[in-house]
């Protein structure tokens, strides 16, 4: 009974909660047109027709046509599937590499704590972008590479945050009682300490994850991301900059959905803050 009614509690917190019921239709409403997007784009987004290039946006071409006469509404409705895949992947490898080493660093501490400590500050320091223009020069332009080269860079404050957190917690007699008992340092790690830190973690990535669709559309747009015929909506963006004063809903529409998405992301991230960590609830 007692769970019964803390469900229902939080749900009407949930539902009190403006920023966060926001940003979920938004989101709830990007995934479905991902998932739907062979039925919402009324063409394929590869297919050219020259003979409309360069068409303004009309009833039949909702968003005009590009310069080869492709339909830019299609491209901008599969392009929700890059930009939703970019968020998955490249939170998921910033999570994993960010709280193995926060965790590391926090239960282990001394010469352990020191080395990695030093290798989060360098990455943290080092502006982003440059950071990663390099890893993707390294390892080759592409979709996958881009996220792989953001998360490579971005994990740092996942661990900072981490450790902050195990430091606080891993002396705790909780976890004093698990040593007792005989738990290994992975499960102490695992079992005791990574679930009370979860709630931050969660926080943390909805807040995150418009920066990496945002860094990972602006390695596109500087050619080193998506190639085409992606509907990557920074490809979009920097391939309609050609004709900015001709045909500006080029780069307009897929820049409105960029805008639409981070901004989903952003007012959920603020809304699951002012839910699991009231400390830090925005005013």
């Amino acid at each position: 009974m007692n769970v019964s009614k803390k469900g229902k509690d939080t749900l009407y917190e949930c539902w009190k909660n403006k920023n966060f019921m926001i940003g979920f239709v938004i989101l709830l409403s990007a995934i479905l047109v991902a998932i739907f997007a062979n039925v919402i784009a009324p063409y394929d987004y590869t297919q050219q027709n020259v003979a409309d290039r360069l068409t303004a946006p009309c009833a039949k071409y909702w968003f005009g046509t590009d310069d080869l006469g492709r339909d830019l509404f299609s491209k901008v409705i599969y392009g929700t599937r890059i930009a939703l895949w970019v968020a998955f992947l490249g939170g998921i490898l910033q999570l994993v590499i960010g709280v193995v080493v926060g965790l590391v660093c926090g239960f282990f501490g001394k010469w352990v704590d020191r080395v990695l400590s030093f290798m989060t500050d360098l990455t943290w320091c080092i502006p982003g972008t440059i950071l990663a223009l390099a890893v993707v020069t390294m390892l080759g332009k592409g979709l996958t590479n881009t996220v792989i080269a953001i998360s490579l860079v971005a994990w740092a404050s996942y661990a900072r945050a981490v450790r902050s957190k195990t430091l606080s917690l891993r002396n705790m007699a909780f976890v004093e009682t698990g040593k007792a008992f005989g738990e290994t340092n992975a499960a102490l790690m695992i079992r005791y300490i990574l679930p009370n830190i979860i709630p931050s973690l969660i926080v943390m990535v909805s807040l995150n994850l418009p920066a990496t669709i945002l860094s990972t559309t602006t390695l596109s747009f500087l050619g080193l991301g998506s190639q085409p015929p992606s509907p990557d909506w920074g490809l979009a963006i920097s391939m309609g900059l050609d004709y900015i004063t001709t045909a500006p809903w080029l780069s307009l529409f897929p820049g409105i959905a960029l805008v639409y998405i981070t901004f989903g992301f952003n007012l959920m991230g603020e809304g699951l803050r002012d839910l699991l960590d009231p400390h830090m609830k925005s005013q």
